[in-house]
């Protein structure tokens, strides 16, 4: 690859990493940044103003600091939903891949019997039988979300096994948690970053879907939310675009960002699609 494209590409990782920091950032210090309390009525359906600079809901709150106190929410479902996808999804492909045998063929069984299944309808059913909640919520999405990681780091795992370092510290009598540790799992890190952020980014999306929908959280604030009020309440009739864009856009940017972090990542993990970048 030439010395520009590899600039190019650092770049565009670059900008994807400060971007989801800006994001978490203001997360962090929504009391702070927020000019209103989220929960303050004011003159419902106002213009964006000096005063308030995304205007009102329809019940007179600020939007601007439900826009900046909903980033907590929808950060935190993201985060901690690719936590528990990702440790489930590389706790089953570590095991089936390096294992193999029955073992192998019955996770990755329940790993297809998983993956078959469309995910937003089953998520759906599952939500209204939980009922709403931010826990619900991550249990749901996290326990759907798993088998695509599993499929992935099993495939690494598989060629790591049969590697020749591995072969030889297995001839020299190492046990099995012993090459896990050392020698399989720090080769299959970086995949599991890659896939943990590109999870975080689709939990986001799918949070928002949720909430868009009437299953999330009524007492929460989070992105998904506010568009769900904005649409329901009239905020799309009547054209009041500062109720629905900004969500709208944070939610993009968002998802946006941890897709240009998570590229750079299996770019550079992946010698395949490194090789194909090369060309």
């Amino acid at each position: 690859m030439h010395l520009t494209e590899h600039v190019r590409k650092n770049h565009l990782a670059l900008a994807g990493a400060l971007l989801f920091a800006l994001f978490v950032g203001g997360a962090a210090l929504a009391p702070l940044l927020a000019p209103h309390d989220p929960w303050q009525h004011f003159a419902a359906f106002q213009s964006p103003s000096a005063i308030h600079l995304l205007g009102t809901d329809d019940v007179g709150r600020d939007i601007l600091s439900e826009l900046i106190t909903g980033a907590r929410v929808s950060l935190a479902v993201g985060i901690l939903t690719g936590m528990l996808a990702v440790s489930l999804g590389v706790l089953v492909g570590l095991t089936a891949g390096f294992r193999r045998g029955v073992v192998d063929e019955v996770l990755m069984a329940l790993t297809d019997v998983v993956l078959v299944v469309p995910a937003l309808p089953l998520i759906i059913l599952v939500g209204i039988y939980l009922g709403p909640g931010l826990w619900h919520t991550v249990l749901i999405i996290g326990l759907v979300f798993w088998p695509s990681t599993a499929r992935v780091i099993r495939s690494q795992v598989l060629s790591i096994r049969q590697s020749g370092y591995v072969e030889s510290a297995r001839a020299l009598g190492a046990s099995d948690g012993w090459l896990m540790r050392r020698h399989v799992l720090p080769n299959v890190l970086p995949l599991v970053l890659a896939k943990f952020v590109l999870t975080v980014a689709a939990a986001m999306l799918m949070e928002a879907s949720l909430s868009f929908l009437g299953l999330g959280d009524p007492l929460a604030k989070s992105w998904g939310m506010m568009l769900h009020y904005a649409f329901a309440r009239g905020g799309f009739i009547r054209e009041l675009w500062w109720s629905y864009l900004p969500p709208g856009l944070c939610i993009g940017l968002c998802i946006f960002a941890l897709s240009l972090i998570s590229f750079s990542i299996e770019e550079r993990s992946d010698p395949r699609l490194r090789r194909a970048l090369d060309r």
